[in-house]
């Protein structure tokens, strides 16, 4: 049976550390069999990988791109409040925020970035359901963010 470490492996990654809150929160908290993930910036090794409005300065693709970063992180952080990557059961909530220009309408298919990439990664257990939100600006000036809830051992 291949795994969830099986497949992030074949993809070429690994779960990172979990990525240090920029202010006052944790990066997950669990209750129950439940994980809620803060929000995720697409850091990687302690660096933000992209600034700007998507549809302005930031193109739909690549911001795609970077929401699956951001799922990644949330990944690290679920899996980190859990007990590993073996103990998410299934993902059951995602919030996408995309720092939109006016006038921009592609946030779902932004997070479809985050999306795909979980279900990529956990198969069946990475459906969910979901939010895909335009907001004016994000922390950071970071193009997306994303957050969710799993279902843990």
């Amino acid at each position: 049976m291949t795994t969830a470490a099986d497949r992030l492996a074949a993809l070429g990654l690994t779960l990172p550390p979990v990525v240090a809150p920029v202010a006052a929160y944790v990066p997950a908290v669990r209750t129950g069999n439940y994980v809620y993930t803060s929000g995720q910036l697409p850091i990687v090794d302690g660096k933000l990988q992209g600034t700007g409005k998507v549809g302005e300065s930031v193109s739909p693709q690549d911001a795609a791109g970077l929401a699956r970063v951001c799922a990644l992180n949330a990944l690290a952080a679920a899996a980190g409040a859990a007990g590993g990557l073996a103990a998410i059961v299934r993902v059951v909530k995602v919030t996408g925020f995309v720092a939109s220009a006016p006038g921009f309408t592609g946030q779902a298919q932004v997070i479809n970035g985050a999306s795909e990439f979980l279900i990529e990664v956990l198969g069946g257990a990475g459906r969910h359901a979901r939010s895909a939100v335009g907001m004016a600006v994000l922390p950071l000036d970071s193009p997306v963010e994303v957050e969710m809830i799993v279902e843990v051992t």
